[in-house]
């Protein structure tokens, strides 16, 4: 996995980051979540998708219960340092409620 610098990610006054999710092999947009501090260095430590639950106000990682994880294959900052593009290889589908992307048709 490519290294992130994280000491150059402008988080938000809530003090988070969207990150848009994307699968590293169909280039599918699989999901937009957001990550704290604490999220980022997990997921660069462990190499699995950290995120921070805006809902229920906590850290969680990808597929915990459901077993549908996201492995990382690079995160990069876009050009403002406010996004964060993860490029990743899902194992299960990424949406909660089982479809391969939250941005299915309707």
């Amino acid at each position: 996995m490519r290294q992130l610098a994280l000491d150059q990610v402008k988080f938000s006054s809530e003090q988070l980051i969207p990150i848009v999710v994307q699968d590293s092999q169909t280039l599918q947009v699989l999901m937009l979540a957001y990550a704290n501090l604490e999220a980022l260095e997990k997921t660069v430590a462990t190499g699995q998708m950290h995120f921070f639950s805006r809902s229920r106000n906590q850290l969680w990682h990808k597929g915990e219960t459901s077993g549908n994880t996201l492995a990382v294959d690079s995160l990069s900052l876009d050009c403002d340092g406010d996004t964060i593009l993860a490029m990743v290889k899902p194992v299960g589908p990424a949406c909660h409620i089982g479809t391969v992307s939250c941005f299915e048709e309707i």
